[in-house]
Order: structure tokens, then C-alpha cells, then sequence
């Protein structure tokens, strides 16, 4: 006998559930905890604007005109075949030539008015030991020359300091020139006076701490964030600072777990990036120098660590560097520069969106490569995302997670300078605001749109 042909009395099926609302607010209690840990440990991207790469220059090296100076030399190291010649180079195959001159433009642009989007002035591998005397001299130096940059509109919008480690050997020394930066840009940069901080610190300060090996060297430096700020009458909180993942210990510690969690978790949210070092961390586990590399099994084994550390923190990842470098003959530098862009597109396929530049004449194919990996998927994201924002059918059926997905693509290309946002509502059905809610659901607020530098007339936020 079917369940159609019992009689209705006889029917056991209810509308209403059997849980109690005493065990739902078990329930709530039981997980209390959970729910407080992933409002605040885990809230998302925040979809601020992320730096495409780092630039580090030793710290004698850096003047306000520097960022200029690369723009220059990045253009005329491409002169002798140009721009659009290395563009069709390293594109994908089978690029729309209307792209590549599109991005080709866009580039050129870059170059001429934001060739780097953030500076780290190096005390570290690129300045080496010295003198106490000079070191002290220099890092005075940096803050006021920092300061003249801000001022002058001359700085990148991301620019700061890496100072030595907090092993035994630097660690007195790592600290005094991070002291003595802080302190004279707070004291005597002239930033708050100029009106462009209250703080007398530059907007898009960042201070980097390198060859992290234990949760302890973080909380120190932690600590001395702490004291800068009660010193100097900074708001608490302030001093944030990116952590380097230089060696095997920050990966695998001791007592048999990784610390990266605690890193992120257990430091007050100070650390607001994990930077993956290449060279340091090949050698830390003995891979031959020939053999070093940032797609080395090692390498890519690291950053899936560090990348699901990060995962929902809101704590960014930056890939490393390549050492290559477009310096040889005319053969030597065409297969740099097409080494070059294709691991700039590979950290980018693999959720990579930073990485580190060395030279001038690696900044051409940092940007094509990242400009041609938005510009070339935006097409059939757009797409995707109007279909799925107007409820029409096609031959892919996306859900909430992968709208989110192709969202934060396009939001990631209009951040970064490749799409314009005239673009958006016409191909994606959404607009910057809209872009933004689908991409970051969970930040506070939509962040203001970055500038578009592909567009003519852009500007720097």
C-alpha cells in the first residue's frame, strides 16, 4: 500500500520539528565560542587595495626620486624591442591583439606615473653589516627622506622599512634602527604638520620583520610595537608590520605543529602580511643553488601552508622573488623576461597576488603579466557574473562561493589599474559598490575604488 492511499488520520507526517528550544539554545551556548572566534579571527579580505609587488632597495640607495628613476630605467630597458613586442611575447597564446594593446597602453602609463606600488627600504641582506654609527646615521636618513617623498607626492602608496632579525646576533641592532625610524618620522618628519597625517606616520607605512623562526621573535616584536606607541603617543594599534617566511622552523616547529596559526592569531593582529622568501628559505632546507627557485616543490609546498594559514584572516600573502634578471644580451634578457612573467602569472593562478621585484627592468613584465591575466579573464568573468546577478541559465551553473570567486577577480583588476570601471556595469550587470559587497560580503564596509591607471587620467589614492 502506497502512502497516497492511507487514510489522512492514519498519516504520521507533521509540519512541525521535534528539537526543543531549550536544545537550540544549547546550541547556541555550546558554540558561542565558535561563532566569537570566526566574527573576529576570521573575517574575510577586507578588499582594500593589495600591492601587486614589493620592491626592496638597499637603504642607502633610496631617495624621494627613486620611484621615478625605476619608471625610467624600466622603460628604456624595453626600448630596444618595445613594450608591445615583449607584450606579444609573453602573452598567452592566442591573445586578442585588442588586449595586448590595451594592456600594452595601460603599462606604459604604469611606468610613467606609479612604477612602484610599495618600497621597502632594506637594513637587512641589501644594506649588511656596518658600523652602529652608520646604521644609526642611515636609518635617521630614511625617515626624513621617507617624510621629503610623502610630502612631495613623490612616494609609492605602500613604503617602510626591513630591518635586521631578532636572532641573538641582530637583534639589538634590529630593533635600535627600527626605533630610530619610527621615532623620526613621528618626532621630525614634518608628515603631521604638513597635514597630510595626524600621526606624523606616512598612510601606508609598513614595517617588515625578516627570517621569522619562532612565535616568540613575533611577540617580541609585538611588544616593541607596543612601547613605540606609548612612547610616542601612537593610537594602539597602529604599528602593524609583515612577517618573512624565510625559514623551515616557521613552517614545521619544534614541538611537531606549525606556528603560523599562533603567528596570526596570537599577536594581537599586528601581522598583516606573510611574505614568502625565496632564497632563504631554498637554503634553510639545503636545495642547491641551481635548484632554488619559486616553483620548487619546496616553495610551492611553503606557501600552501602559509595560504591556508591566511585563508579568511584577512592577513595577505606575497609570493617571493626570481633572481634572474634581464641584464645580459638580447637573447639573455628576452628569456628572463619571459621566465619572469610567467611566474608572475603562475603565483597569480595558484591565489599569489603580491611578489617581489629586484631590478627596474623586472617591472615591464610584472605588469603585463599581471595586467594580461585580469584583462584577458575579464570577458568571461563579467559574464559569468551577469548571468549569475539576473538569474539566467548557461552552460555553467556557479553557486554563492564561485560568484565570490569570480567577483573578487575583477574587483582584484579594477584595484590593481587592469579593468576600468567604466567596464563593469555594462559587461558584469554590477557596479563598483555592487562589486565590491559581492566580492567582500563581510567587510565592514565597501572600500573606496582604487585608481584606475589603465584609464586615462588616473590617479593615485
Amino acid at each position: 500500500m502506497t502512502s497516497a492511499s492511507l487514510p489522512e488520520e492514519d498519516c504520521s507526517c507533521t509540519t512541525g520539528g521535534v528539537l526543543s528550544e531549550d536544545f537550540l539554545r544549547s546550541a547556541d551556548e555550546q558554540l558561542a565560542a565558535t561563532d566569537e572566534l570566526l566574527a573576529t579571527s576570521y573575517p574575510g579580505d577586507p578588499g582594500t587595495r593589495q600591492p601587486v609587488h614589493t620592491v626592496y632597495v638597499p637603504a642607502d640607495d633610496f631617495t624621494p626620486d627613486l620611484p621615478r628613476a625605476w619608471g625610467e630605467r624600466a622603460l628604456a630597458a624595453v626600448a630596444e624591442d618595445g613594450l608591445d613586442e615583449l607584450a606579444r611575447r609573453i602573452a598567452p597564446p592566442g591573445t586578442d591583439p585588442q588586449i595586448l594593446g590595451t594592456v600594452v597602453q595601460a603599462v606604459e602609463r604604469k611606468l610613467l606615473t606609479e612604477p612602484i606600488e610599495d618600497l621597502r627600504i632594506d637594513f637587512e641582506d641589501g644594506f649588511g653589516d656596518r658600523p652602529d654609527t652608520e646604521e644609526d646615521s642611515q636609518a635617521v636618513a630614511a625617515a626624513r627622506a621617507v617624510a621629503r617623498a610623502v610630502i612631495a607626492g613623490t612616494a609609492p602608496p605602500f613604503l617602510g622599512i626591513r630591518f635586521k632579525s631578532l636572532e641573538a646576533p641582530t637583534r639589538a641592532r634590529a630593533l635600535r634602527t627600527l626605533d630610530l625610524f619610527v621615532s623620526t618620522l613621528v618626532r621630525g618628519g614634518g608628515l603631521a604638520e604638513a597635514g597630510i597625517s595626524t600621526d606624523g606616520l606616512p598612510p601606508g607605512l609598513v614595517l617588515t620583520l625578516p627570517k621569522v623562526s619562532t612565535l616568540a621573535q613575533v611577540q617580541v616584536m609585538v611588544s616593541a610595537c607596543e612601547q613605540l606607541e606609548q612612547q610616542l603617543g601612537l593610537a594602539s594599534g597602529r604599528l602593524r608590520f609583515e612577517v618573512q617566511m624565510e625559514t623551515a622552523p616557521l613552517i614545521f616547529g619544534a614541538d611537531g605543529r606549525s606556528p603560523l596559526g599562533d603567528v596570526i592569531h596570537r599577536t594581537g593582529g599586528r601581522v598583516e602580511a606573510l611574505h614568502y622568501g625565496t632564497y632563504d628559505y631554498s637554503d634553510s632546507l639545503q636545495i642547491p643553488a641551481e635548484q632554488q627557485s619559486m616553483e620548487h616543490p619546496a616553495a610551492d609546498h611553503a606557501k600552501a601552508v602559509m595560504q591556508v594559514a591566511v585563508a579568511g584572516t584577512g592577513v595577505r600573502l606575497s609570493d617571493g622573488s626570481t633572481n634572474i634578471l634581464p641584464l645580459g644580451d638580447a637573447a639573455q634578457r628576452r628569456k628572463a623576461w619571459e621566465l619572469h612573467a610567467r611566474l608572475v602569472r603562475r603565483s597569480l593562478e595558484r591565489g599569489y597576488y603580491q611578489g617581489w621585484d629586484l631590478h627596474p627592468a623586472q617591472l615591464p613584465t610584472r605588469f603585463l603579466a599581471t595586467y594580461l591575466f585580469y584583462v584577458g579573464g575579464f570577458e568571461a568573468a563579467a559574464e559569468r557574473l551577469r548571468n549569475y546577478v539576473e538569474g539566467l541559465s548557461s552552460e555553467v551553473m556557479d553557486e554563492p562561493a564561485t560568484a565570490r570567486a569570480l567577483a573578487r577577480f575583477v574587483h582584484r583588476g579594477v584595484r590593481c589599474g587592469a579593468i576600468h570601471e567604466d567596464l563593469l556595469l555594462g559587461a558584469s550587470g554590477l557596479d563598483a559598490s555592487a562589486l565590491s559587497a559581492l566580492a567582500h560580503p563581510r567587510a565592514a564596509a565597501p572600500a573606496p575604488a582604487s585608481p584606475v591607471l589603465a584609464a586615462p587620467g588616473g590617479s593615485r589614492s
